[in-house]
Order: structure tokens, then sequence, then C-alpha cells
């Protein structure tokens, strides 16, 4: 049975439509992979990116106020709607916040250091990590030369911004 199988799979890749002469353009690996994408039912879908919170009052005031976001609408007591450049955050009550050591919201920024020094005036804290170098600022600068701070929100989820 597992004979047929393996031969059943060479067969399907040796007689691929996806070779000259067939549909695609004789680079079988990424017409695959085009041809997987243009199928996804999630092509054509917007991200809505999700963070969890254990006070929702706490959040809208730094969410809103500290980072500046627009406010859409509030889904209490389950979530706060923030409109982010087009991105749907949904700032979602989950009782009890279980903090990760890695970044789980960050933001793309034309300037970073401008942006960090206005997120200081707002009263955020750009964290240290042992074993990185980062400036006055808490900058790290990373070996391909993409720059990055990070920082917490009130229930201690690590957020960034980074400058490429």
């Amino acid at each position: 049975m597992m004979a047929n199988r393996k031969r059943a799979v060479a067969i399907n890749l040796n007689d691929s439509i996806l070779t000259p002469g067939g549909l695609g353009t004789g680079d079988g690996l990424a017409d695959n992979h085009r041809m997987a994408a243009d199928s996804s039912p999630l092509r054509s879908g917007k991200i809505i990116a999700f963070v969890g919170v254990a006070d929702l009052d706490r959040a809208e005031t730094f969410y809103r106020d500290t980072l500046g976001l627009s406010l859409e609408r509030e889904d209490r007591p389950f979530a706060l709607i923030f409109d982010v450049q087009g991105t749907m955050l949904r700032v979602t009550g989950v009782g009890e916040v279980k903090p990760v050591p890695y970044t789980v919201l960050g933001w793309e920024v034309p300037d970073i250091r401008a942006t960090v020094q206005a997120l200081q005036t707002r009263g955020v804290t750009t964290e240290r990590y042992k074993g990185l170098q980062q400036d006055e600022l808490g900058i790290w600068r990373s070996p391909s030369g993409g720059q990055v701070a990070w920082f917490k929100d009130p229930d201690g989820n690590t957020l960034s911004v980074t400058q490429f």
C-alpha cells in the first residue's frame, strides 16, 4: 500500500501541468506556490490583529490616549475596536493575561527616534534586554540594519516599533 502511494505522488509530480507547454511558467515549485496562493480562501481577506487585556478601561486609556490610536467602536464587555491605518485591532478582554516573552503587536514607523521620543513624552518606557546593545532611547539595531524598540502595555504585552 505504501509503495503505491509513493508511486502516485511521483507520477503526479512528474506529470504536472506546470511544465513547459502546460499552464505554468515551467518553474514547477514557484507555479505550485502561486496556484496555492491564488486559490487561498484567505488571500482576499483583511487581517485583524488581536491583543488580550485584563481591564478594558485601562487598555482604552493606553491604546487611545497614550498611543493615540483611533477607537472606532466598543463591543463591551468583549473588546475595543481600533482602526490602525485600515487594519482592525481588537483589544480583547480576556480576564487574565499571561504575558509572553516576545512581541505580540508592532508598528513599522518611518522615523524610530522621533517615534520613541514621542512615546516617551506620553509616559511610555522602552524595555531593555540583556545581551542586546540598545542606544540611549532603547533602540536596537539588527545585523540587517533594521531598528527596533520595545515597550509594554499595562498588561505586560510586549509591543514594538520598527524602522527598516
